[in-house]
């Protein structure tokens, strides 16, 4: 027996998933992974999507809610509506011990670790709203900018984001016309002193909208260009005590106070010595690795390697007062290869600490980490996606890595995702 798209089906919500989704597991069917559900609830569900091995369905009444279910505060939040929240209809708690268990499933299931979880606020963060400071807005062939729809190109028009942090919603984006464009990318600093608003044409003419924002800091995007229009074409963010140039377009954490935190639990991670060397992998605009230069001193050694032309600027600029610390562009796995050919010129470093993109770990880096070349004793990796944070613990694990502690940090409130700071260390090798 199998559904069809666009059947109705009742359902009893056993437990969660990786992705925001609830699983149903009805007699004789197949699984059936349900947004817009709770763990525990009876819902009636539209079945969107059919394959051979699973279903996937939205809650469109809920015929017995669980004592977790909340209104969701934007009325977007809802089936057919903006994909962009997965969690509106769940209270922060509840949230919270949803997501410790995805983590823990996905650590215990991909890299056999047994941990108990906790997913922990950010200091300030009491309604979960008003947090993100960088948000791309889609836009419709009829100039409307908004947000897609879940696992879809349709753009809803949400006339307002409330996870949106205060600046950008204060610019309008979704009520202004924006003909001609293809999206329209706004960013904050956590201070809420200076905006960048981005706009995309897909024919590669400027769009030029009628926004006025502070610093007057306005790019246009053309292919993957950033053209200043007017202003200066980046941010500056503060955290761990100095301020941090970030030009627009550059990756930097989009909770105000995600960096403070993560480079806190970076250093407690990682517990830098006077002299001691350290390599920054994925180093962006330089955060950790400036932090870790203040620490190491002029007696130690910091390298950061980065791809992204315009970060990499930013990380040099940013690490300029310390003259021992050096930011390398390269692709990380390819830099850190060529160790074992003896090529790279990297000092052995007994730290390191790598926040990738969502992709996890390049192969070569957990090669090279594993190996006697590297020197590392410790090393902390940052992960926002829980399935390939542990899929690269278990090949640590193999390699002689041993995971000694793990912090969850709710850096994306009303959304499934999360920030894993785990620490790990191993003896030198000799």
């Amino acid at each position: 027996m199998s559904f069809e798209p666009g059947e109705l089906v009742e359902l009893e919500i056993a437990d969660i998933a990786q992705g925001g989704w609830c699983v149903a597991r009805p007699p004789g069917m197949p699984v059936v992974f349900v947004r817009h559900a709770l763990p525990g609830e009876r819902v009636r569900a539209r079945v969107t999507e059919v394959t051979s091995k699973f279903a996937r369905a939205d809650a469109v009444d809920i015929l017995q809610a669980s004592p977790d279910r909340v209104e969701p505060p934007c009325p977007s939040a809802r089936p057919g509506g903006c994909g962009g929240c997965d969690w509106q209809h769940a209270s922060l708690p509840a949230q919270r011990a949803l997501k410790a268990a995805v983590v823990r499933e996905q650590l215990r299931r991909l890299a056999g670790i047994d941990r108990d979880v906790t997913v922990e606020p950010l200091p300030g963060d009491e309604t979960g709203l008003g947090w993100r400071t960088r948000v791309q807005f889609a836009v419709a062939a009829d100039g409307t900018a908004g947000l897609r729809a879940h696992r879809s190109h349709e753009v809803i028009d949400i006339g307002d984001c409330l996870i949106a942090h205060r600046g950008i919603r204060d610019l309008g984006i979704p009520r202004r016309h924006w003909e001609g464009a293809s999206a329209v990318e706004a960013a904050v600093a956590g201070g809420d002193r200076e905006v960048v608003v981005v706009s995309a044409d897909l024919r590669g003419r400027r769009a030029a909208p009628p926004v006025t924002v502070p610093a007057e800091s306005v790019l246009s995007r053309a292919g993957r260009r950033l053209t200043p229009l007017r202003g200066r074409a980046y941010l500056t963010q503060r955290a761990a005590g100095r301020e941090w140039r970030v030009s627009a377009g550059a990756f930097w954490q989009v909770h105000p106070q995600s960096a403070e935190v993560l480079t806190a639990a970076v250093l407690a991670a990682l517990e830098p010595k006077p002299g001691d060397g350290a390599l920054d992998l994925y180093c962006g605009a330089g955060l950790f690795a400036g932090s870790l230069a203040a620490a190491v001193g002029p007696d130690g050694t910091v390298i950061g390697i980065e791809s992204d032309e315009a970060a990499v600027r930013d990380a040099r600029h940013n690490l300029r007062d310390f003259p021992w610390a050096r930011v390398r562009r390269a692709d990380v796995g390819t830099a850190l290869r060529e160790v074992g050919k003896g090529r790279s010129g990297l000092p052995a470093a007994r730290l390191a600490v790598a926040d990738p993109p969502r992709a996890g770990l390049d192969r070569r880096v957990i090669g090279y980490l594993s190996s006697p070349e590297s020197g590392a004793e410790r090393f902390c990796y940052v992960s926002c996606d829980p399935a390939t944070l542990a899929r690269d613990l278990r090949l640590l694990v193999a390699g002689g890595w041993t995971v000694q502690g793990l912090r969850v940090l709710d850096a994306f409130p009303m959304t499934h995702h999360v920030e894993c700071v785990a620490t790990l260390s191993r003896s030198r090798p000799t």
